[in-house]
């Protein structure tokens, strides 16, 4: 293996849904750097739909106080349409990681307030400090939507490079009415999703577990 792919594997293998931070803010020149680095990820046409709002921490303290007792009371309604079932692997996948989830975060599996209100945590962004609200052109569609997912990728692969961590959401993004009119935004961006960042607590006993991954021999289809 080539020095360049053991640093990448290394940054890809580290990299993790972190739900626990400290509340020690980044610095602007370093989120700036994740930013620049993450700009280097491919898109239909070179556009580069991708659009970010970042919060500062008091500003993420403030949002997401208001949309955690947003989310109490009122239903979804996001931009893009949820899923309509996990099925097979996917199903298997989605509910080895919540059961990994509530095990560490000491939650009984019948306890259905305790998981809620740990759901209900996405929308205080887990305690990071910050937050990255990413939108695309609605005139672009999925494939507008598919760019920036590959943005976010290299975005969280650049904030791991430089110490930090984060958690890509779609939680969120189910109240996009809500985030379009907190941030005045246009009603021709479609908000697609979160990602929460910060320095993670490498304490905190809800960051303790990792997810397995598909092997090549169960996604390949050589021809």
């Amino acid at each position: 293996m080539t020095p360049d792919f053991e640093a990448l594997d290394r940054i890809m293998a580290t990299r993790q849904s972190t739900r626990a931070y400290l509340p020690e803010p980044v610095p602007p020149a370093l989120i700036e750097q994740a930013v620049a680095t993450a700009t280097r990820a491919p898109s239909w046409c070179n556009a580069q739909p991708w659009q970010l709002v970042i919060t500062s921490a008091e500003e993420t303290a403030r949002l997401g106080a208001a949309l955690h007792a947003h989310a109490r009371t009122e239903p979804m309604q996001p931009d893009l349409p949820w899923p309509t079932s996990y099925t097979g692997a996917y199903k298997d996948r989605r509910f080895e990681c919540g059961m990994q989830l509530y095990d560490a975060a000491s939650i009984p599996r019948e306890d259905k307030a305790a998981r809620n209100a740990q759901m209900l945590e996405n929308f205080r962004f887990f305690g990071a400090p910050h937050m990255a609200l990413i939108t695309s052109p609605a005139e672009l569609g999925p494939y507008g939507a598919l760019d920036c997912g590959g943005f976010v990728t290299a975005f969280c692969a650049a904030l791991t490079s430089l110490g930090l961590s984060s958690i890509p959401q779609a939680a969120p993004a189910g109240y996009a009415p809500f985030l379009r009119s907190y941030f005045t935004l246009p009603e021709d961006r479609l908000i697609l999703c979160t990602v929460a960042f910060g320095y993670g607590d490498k304490d905190a006993p809800i960051n303790g577990f990792r997810t397995a991954r598909a092997t090549p021999s169960e996604l390949i289809d050589w021809r």
